[in-house]
């Protein structure tokens, strides 16, 4: 997959969001970490792998996908404020969806732990197993982020 492009999509928003929101100067990495955490428990939801005691059905994919986009909005973002930059890598095979959840808080929280480009590395290579497991293709990715990439524009502009 050409990550790249990702990031420089990336480069752009988190610039227009700094500029729209007067933060030139503010360290955000924090807060993009609490986010992260934040969107993977939306996710979670989402797909109600958890949900033991519920019959209710997981949400549609595409809500699943685009929770999962949101994740990796952040996960592009912590990389280029910290210069790191994913290597494609194998992926492991399918987990349960619980496993895979639990797999990149794990990985959320050491990465906050050790800011590395090896935290890093093993934090986007958990969360595209995670989406592996999950059922998403290269194409979904690179579908639904643009996608929301320009809603997340479009909201910046709108005063969101």
């Amino acid at each position: 997959m050409d990550w790249q492009s990702f990031y420089e999509k990336q480069s752009e928003l988190d610039a227009h969001i700094m500029e729209t929101q007067k933060m030139k100067e503010v360290s955000v990495i924090d807060d993009k970490i609490l986010a992260l955490l934040v969107e993977v428990g939306e996710l979670a939801n989402e797909t109600r792998c958890f949900k033991f005691w519920s019959a209710k059905p997981s949400s549609e994919k595409s809500v699943i996908l685009e929770e999962y986009v949101d994740g990796l909005h952040f996960i592009l973002s912590l990389g280029l404020d910290l210069q790191f930059y994913y290597k494609e890598a194998s992926l492991s095979l399918k987990k349960r969806e619980t496993d895979a959840f639990l797999d990149i808080f794990t990985s959320i929280e050491h990465f906050k732990q050790e800011k590395s480009e090896a935290s890093y590395q093993h934090l986007f290579r958990s969360y595209l197993e995670l989406g592996n497991t999950l059922g998403f293709s290269e194409k979904d990715l690179q579908t639904a982020y643009q996608k929301k990439n320009e809603v997340n524009f479009q909201r910046q502009d709108e005063g969101y």
